[in-house]
């Protein structure tokens, strides 16, 4: 056998296994078959290293591919666009053969915005050459792209490669065209067969499917909502007939559910309720996903992409409107949890007939379906929407009613009144969601809600009950809303402020206390500190109690008295764990005072909170507790003194004012401080709230910080070493360049922040 007749018959062999794997395209049962499982044995054929299949999503503009990864099925999403090799070929519908994918010159000669992403070789480790991508057409549509990666063991893809690579191409695209037909038709016959045991019990029939499917509300609702109500169709009946149609368990919308707040992050409620589906609960490891259609396995390989940690996952009918339930119930779209109902329309659905007795009154609010359970998460949810930092829960003898009362920048107002019959019913409902004894009534009690269990948002509520006349209890409800540190920037403290704060934070060790009355935004300003030197090179420990700001990078402890683990027993802990840094939530004892004065002077950044009402009462607190002023004025760096005024909101109104009420300010300001200003009288304009729907016509919209810095100078440590009465220390600090809190205000004032009478109402002096 001469060379010709070898290389015509390799030829032939070749063109024979080719034509094999051809047939197995078109025989292929699904797009998984052609896209994971045939792609290795075709790339093979042209001796490529590897092989993918795009297929051409138009709606969205991109080509999508799946791969199988161990027993999981992902989806590898490029953009129909010239900046990838694949999306160009898919833009320009033209053959693209590459020799080296690292060129640039050379796809710039292609097209000039082409790239090569190179961190899918970082990723994997392998590493791309030669790539050929030809695209897949059908009728003039574009049905994807085939390309190939890396010939072994040449330089480049051959013209009989190309041109093999073109016929497969054609051969892929009417068999990718033909499934998507094909399931098209199967959807229609199984539409008739989705409800045969409505048929099989005479309760539909075909005409009425036929019917239904023209109906105008077809797109709103869905078939089987359009069905149930034009021919009577109970929920049942309905149940039964898809759960044998699908084949699978049928879940209806449970309000009780608690959010799977993790998962739900990961995805967005609008691209949820497109394309109908959504996670409901975790169950012995099994994940249990509610479909319109858990028959989709298209939509199952999205949802195992999604959710890759989850081996095992069990899909679910639902109604579509049930799956909006749970949507708006776990996102907290539709205010309560199953139900859009406002606080009016609850109230009403309240029984109005006689007072009932105690007990039997209590016995109901166990039942998820009550209202008063209903009533409660709603009054939460509102005032968690509304950012009140507490609810007042506020029962009165006789037949007056509950008064409900939310705290909304630092001021309480009237959220709504509750019959008198209740009274009873919604402190236990609030005790039994804490975990405290219902049948004491006669002591205060202290606890902790978890609300995530019990509604749609991730929040938890500090709980206190108080015995009140009347043998009733008022219930006060902290708001405890994890989040963010606010931005060092937004902290809005002044340049001088600014300078001595960031200059304090940033030394390797010392004492920085941040002191004011509850409430005035002391743990906001310490976290916010303790980001700008958060780093790797750090370690900050730090002990609150709770921990409501959470930040990654730092290893934070929550204190609990109740164990004997105090604050000073978690600070001496922490020297014992090698930190830089030490955030102490609040110095409520000379034995954390005194431990905390120790650790600054023994190479730590000391952070911690007080409650006075300046700073320069705080050194003399100090003292009296007994701490040593000599080690005191060594470790100290500076105190912050801080206090919330309400913001004007944007409708405030700027005016001039007159020279009485002028002098007042400068009076309030001190003149000879005022002076130093050097500000112009005439230029002078201060604001006043007005009122507008957005901030509901109170003229005032969030709070914002007024701070005052003493500076732990040479001179200051003297006086701290001789103990010197208040004043002398006050003045020394005004000395070093202190703005009061009053005088940090009234700038604020002159700037249009806020108005004279919130800074009149939270600075004394």
């Amino acid at each position: 056998m001469d060379m010709a007749t070898g290389v015509l018959k390799e030829q032939l062999e070749y063109r024979k296994r080719f034509m094999e794997k051809i047939n197995e395209i078109h025989s292929a049962a699904n797009l998984n078959s052609i896209l994971i499982q045939l792609k290795d044995s075709i790339a093979e054929l042209f001796k490529a290293e590897r092989m993918t299949i795009y297929v051409a999503d138009r709606q969205r503009n991109v080509l999508i591919s799946r791969i199988k990864s161990g027993d999981e099925v992902k989806q590898i999403v490029v953009p129909i666009s010239p900046e990838s090799i694949a999306g160009y070929c898919a833009t320009s519908q033209q053959l693209v053969n590459i020799t080296n994918a690292y060129d640039s010159h050379e796809l710039k000669m292609i097209n000039t915005s082409l790239r090569f992403d190179e961190t899918w070789d970082q990723k994997t480790g392998f590493r791309t050459s030669q790539v050929l991508c030809v695209p897949m057409i059908f009728d003039s549509k574009l049905i994807g792209v085939m390309q190939l990666i890396n010939k072994k063991g040449a330089v480049a893809f051959t013209a009989t490669d190309l041109n093999y690579a073109s016929e497969l191409a054609t051969s892929l695209s009417i068999a990718i065209h033909n499934i998507y037909r094909l399931s098209a038709s199967v959807k229609i016959i199984r539409q008739n067969s989705r409800y045969n045991y409505l048929l099989d019990k005479n309760l539909l029939d075909e005409k009425d499917i036929q019917k239904a499917s023209a109906h105008p509300d077809l797109a709103k609702i869905g078939l089987d909502h359009v069905i149930m109500r034009e021919f009577s169709i109970s929920s049942e009946d309905m149940v039964k007939s898809l759960s044998l149609y699908f084949g699978t368990d049928f879940i209806c919308f449970d309000g009780a559910l608690p959010p799977l707040v993790d998962l739900l992050e990961r995805i967005k409620p609008d691209r949820l309720k497109k394309e109908r589906w959504v996670p409901v609960k975790v169950e012995n490891g099994v994940l249990q996903v509610a479909m319109e259609d858990p028959t989709d396995l298209a939509k199952q390989d999205l949802i195992k992409f999604v959710y890759p940690e989850y081996r095992r996952l069990s899909f679910v009918g639902a109604y579509r409107q049930d799956i909006d339930l749970f949507i708006d119930h776990f996102y907290n779209l539709g205010g309560l949890p199953g139900d859009s109902s406002t606080i009016s329309e609850l109230l009403d659905k309240l029984d109005t007939s006689d007072e009932p007795e105690v007990e039997q009154e209590v016995q109901k609010v166990s039942d998820q379906d009550s209202v008063i359970v209903q009533l409660v998460n709603k009054i939460v949810c509102d005032a968690y929407n509304a950012k009140a930092s507490d609810i007042h829960i506020e029962p009165y003898p006789g037949k007056n009613d509950v008064l409900v009362r939310i705290r909304i920048d630092g001021r309480c107002k009237v959220y709504q009144r509750i019959p008198y019959k209740y009274k009873h019913a919604i402190t236990s409902r609030i005790k039994i969601m804490s975990g405290l004894d219902i049948a004491e009534r006669r002591k205060p009690q202290d606890g902790k809600i978890d609300f995530k269990k019990f509604g749609p948002i991730d929040v938890e509520l500090r709980v206190a009950t108080l015995p009140t006349a009347g043998q009733l209890e008022d219930v006060v409800l902290r708001v405890l809303a994890s989040g963010e540190p606010i931005p060092f920037d937004k902290l809005e403290l002044t340049q001088r402020n600014t300078r001595i704060f960031e200059e304090s934070i940033k030394k390797p060790y010392g004492l920085i206390l941040v002191v004011g009355p509850t409430g005035s935004g002391k743990t906001t300003t310490l976290h916010s500190a303790v980001a700008r030197i958060n780093d790797p090179e750090t370690k900050i420990w730090t002990a609150e109690d709770p921990v409501e700001i959470t930040q990654k990078g730092l290893r934070q402890v929550q204190v609990n008295s109740r164990i004997g683990f105090t604050f000073a027993a978690a600070l001496r802990s922490f020297l014992r764990a090698d930190p830089d840094v030490i955030m102490v939530g609040e110095m409520r004892d000379a034995e954390t005072t005194s431990t905390g004065i120790e650790a600054s002077l023994t190479g730590h950044l000391v952070f911690s909170t007080l409650h006075t009402n300046s700073a320069p009462e705080t050194v003399t607190r100090l003292l009296d507790m007994g701490m040593d002023p000599f080690s005191f004025s060594d470790a100290l760096l500076c105190i912050l003194a801080q206090r919330l005024a309400r913001r004007l909101c944007d409708c405030r109104e700027v005016y001039a004012p007159d020279a009485r009420e002028l002098d007042g300010v400068i009076e309030e300001y001190g003149p000879e401080h005022f002076a130093r200003l050097g500000v112009d009288r005439e230029t002078i304009k201060l604001s006043r709230a007005k009122g507008c729907p957005k901030c509901n016509d109170t003229g005032y919209k969030g709070r914002l910080g007024l701070h005052e810095i003493l500076e732990c100078t040479d001179a200051m440590k003297a006086l701290i070493k001789r103990k010197d009465e208040v004043d002398v220390i006050r003045r020394q600090a005004i000395a070093d360049g202190m703005t009061t809190l009053k005088q940090d205000g009234i700038l604020k004032v002159f700037q249009g922040l806020t108005d004279l009478k919130e800074v009149r109402r939270v600075c004394i002096k």
